[in-house]
Formats: C-alpha cells, structure tokens, sequence
C-alpha cells in the first residue's frame, strides 16, 4: 500500500512539473490600470500621438492612461472599458506581446490593420481601388505631412470616415488582405497619391480642388 502512494505521489510530481514547463495562455491577455512594461509605453506613444492622452511616457498604466484608452475606444466604436484587450490592442495598430492570439485573425500587424481600413473603406470596389486605397495609406506614411506609421495614417483625427463610423473595425476579408499585402509589396496604382474620394459622397470644396491622378471605380485618387 505504501509503494503505491508513494509512486501516486511520484506520478502526481511529474504531472505538476510537465504543467509547470508548458506556456501559460489566457483567452485574452490585457493592459490595464497597474499593468508596467513595454507595452504600456506602446499605447501611451500611440494615444499621445493621436491627441488622446496627454500624460507622461512612462511605461505605466495608470489612471490618466485608463482615460485615455476609454476615450479612444469611445470614439472607435469599441466596449468602454479601459482596458488595452484584442480588440482594442488591434484598432491601434498593436501586436501586444501576448494580447493578440494568431488563431484569432488570418492576419495581425499592420497588414491587417490596413486590410481594416481597406475593407471599411472601399468594399465593393474593383481590386485594383482596393489595393489604390492601400497604397495611399502607405504614401502617407512615407510623406512627412503625415504621421509615419500605418495607424498612425489611419487613426489620424478626420482622416478616414471609417475610423469615424466604426466601420474600421468590421472584420476584413480574404480579397482585402490580399489587397493590403499588394499594396505593402510595392503596387501603387495611383501613382504616388495622397488623397482620394466619391464625387458623388463628397461637397468637400478643398479635396475638389486637389489635381486628380486617376479615377479607379467610384474613387478618384489625387495629390
């Protein structure tokens, strides 16, 4: 009877130490109020930059952080919660170091957040204006008037009206990824544009003015 409890507790031990080397996951690691690192200082760069927060870059989530993200997720249709999750990590152009799970999305990074912006932005359009919309993101990132990153470009104030709507964060489809990747490996159908619109959508009398490049389905691109 002895031997047997004690090889129970054998087994039991080498249970516990093959549990012990396996990598803990979660359904959804997250950031917030008192969570430090790298990461924090990620988002606190992104919402600083984009005119959310106004705080000190210092790799702490706290309370003023926590405002900042609920206001960025108000204002991009996301749960208000104050907390950086998958959602609200992914509308910012973040691939936290354990918040985005690979399962989940068929893409992570900036090429699925320029699929977002594709997709939101010009569903319905032939492929070669889905990959122009792309590619004026990405000459927005490479212009100085602009902010130097994707989601930065994207979640610049009144840049896109799908950031503004909420579309943004609609899933993207297999034709939009592919298109963001055209758009990321070099296929710039516009020819270096900066702008584009709908004639039919847009009164604005400024981007009228700009000198149109090319017109690709509904959209006239232009610098």
């Amino acid at each position: 009877m002895r031997k047997l409890i004690r090889k129970g507790k054998i087994v039991l031990l080498a249970l516990l130490l093959v549990c012990m080397a396996l990598p803990v996951l979660s359904a959804e690691a997250a950031l917030k109020r008192g969570s430090r690192g790298d990461d924090v200082t990620a988002v606190q760069k992104r919402l600083k930059q984009w005119g959310y927060y106004d705080g000190a870059v210092d790799g702490i989530y706290g309370y003023a952080t926590e405002r900042a993200v609920r206001w960025f997720q108000q204002k991009n249709g996301l749960t208000v919660d104050g907390v950086v999750g998958e959602k609200t990590a992914a509308a910012m152009g973040l691939n936290l170091s354990s918040t985005v799970s690979s399962q989940t999305k068929p893409a992570s990074g900036d090429v699925y957040l320029l699929a977002q912006c594709i997709y939101s932005e010009s569903r319905g359009e032939p492929y070669k204006g889905q990959v122009a919309v792309g590619a004026v993101v990405l000459n927005r990132v490479k212009s100085s008037a602009f902010p130097n990153s994707i989601s930065g470009v994207i979640f610049q104030k009144g840049a896109f009206s799908a950031v503004d709507d909420g579309q943004i964060n609609l899933t993207p489809n297999d034709t939009a990824l592919k298109a963001a990747r055209d758009a990321m490996n070099g296929w710039d159908p516009t020819s270096g544009c900066l702008y584009y619109y709908n004639p039919a959508k847009t009164s604005n009398r400024w981007i009228r003015s700009r000198p149109i490049v090319v017109r690709i389905g509904e959209h006239v691109f232009c610098k």
